[in-house]
């Protein structure tokens, strides 16, 4: 669990809730995904959410940008309930997230100083020469400054990571989804990844969430921790309590014991 940065609130002086999810159920082909989900994201702070895979992790986050409609439930971000908006409403809020996808989700035809840009390109009206200035502050900060006219395929996976990371900062967002963002890297640079995550956050504030397998992802980055199983979260709050919970399927998963509720079903 990381040392408090200077820049965030003091722990007991959050500044409320980023997201709020209240019974949220969403089903498909007759399948329960999330059944009855309770949830409350801190502002400010990194959330992690793990669990098994197949039990709903990225339908959360799909939930929580809006892209997802729960069959039942309510899902607020900044204290509005998406559903009630508009859908130019929520295009709006949309444009208030950033996204880092399990693989980067770069365009394959696009160098990385073109994928960083595109959202900028897209959705604002800034000239060629602020474009670039954004874009390449985005690339020293990940470190890619002097990669930035390399195509996808000519660069590690752990370089496309931090050019996601780099595209899903652009736009200054104030919440931050990361869907397995260490998923494909050795441990050594899933390490280096989380440091990076801890850096900026640690300068720039926001709110981070992370869906991962990554035990130790969790231990490094988490402010909060919820384990997801079954389409419901059968623990969550602060990282260390997550780490010494005496609930079977918490401690069996966040230990990586094969003694315990959960087996291979």
């Amino acid at each position: 669990m990381h040392d408090e940065p200077t820049t965030r609130l003091p722990r007991g002086e959050t500044s409320g809730a980023a997201v709020e999810l209240e019974g949220v159920r969403r089903s498909f082909g007759g399948t329960p995904v999330l059944d009855g989900l309770d949830l409350r994201i801190t502002e400010g702070a990194i959330t992690t959410v793990l669990g098994p895979s197949g039990t709903g992790k990225s339908v959360l986050l799909k939930h929580i940008m809006g892209l997802l409609e729960p069959d039942e439930g309510r899902v607020r971000v900044f204290d509005q309930d998406i559903w009630q908006l508009r859908e130019s409403e929520r295009r709006a809020l949309r444009t208030r997230f950033g996204v880092l996808f399990q693989d980067g989700a770069l365009f394959g035809s696009m160098n990385l100083f073109d994928n960083v840009a595109f959202p900028l390109r897209r959705h604002t009206q800034l000239d060629e020469d602020e474009i670039e200035e954004k874009v390449m502050a985005r690339l020293r900060e990940v470190g890619l400054e002097s990669s930035l006219g390399k195509a996808p395929n000519e660069i590690s996976g752990g370089m496309r990571k931090r050019a996601g990371f780099a595209r899903a900062l652009i736009m200054e967002p104030e919440i931050l989804l990361f869907d397995e963002p260490d998923s494909g890297l050795d441990p050594v640079r899933t390490s280096l990844l989380n440091d990076l995550v801890l850096s900026i956050h640690g300068e720039q504030g926001g709110t981070y969430v992370l869906v991962t397998h990554d035990i130790h992802t969790a231990r490094k980055v988490s402010d909060d921790v919820g384990v997801l199983h079954e389409g419901r979260l059968v623990h969550f709050g602060p990282a260390a309590e997550a780490f010494d919970s005496g609930d079977a399927f918490v401690r069996q998963f966040l230990n990586g014991e094969s003694d315990g509720p959960l087996g291979m079903d």
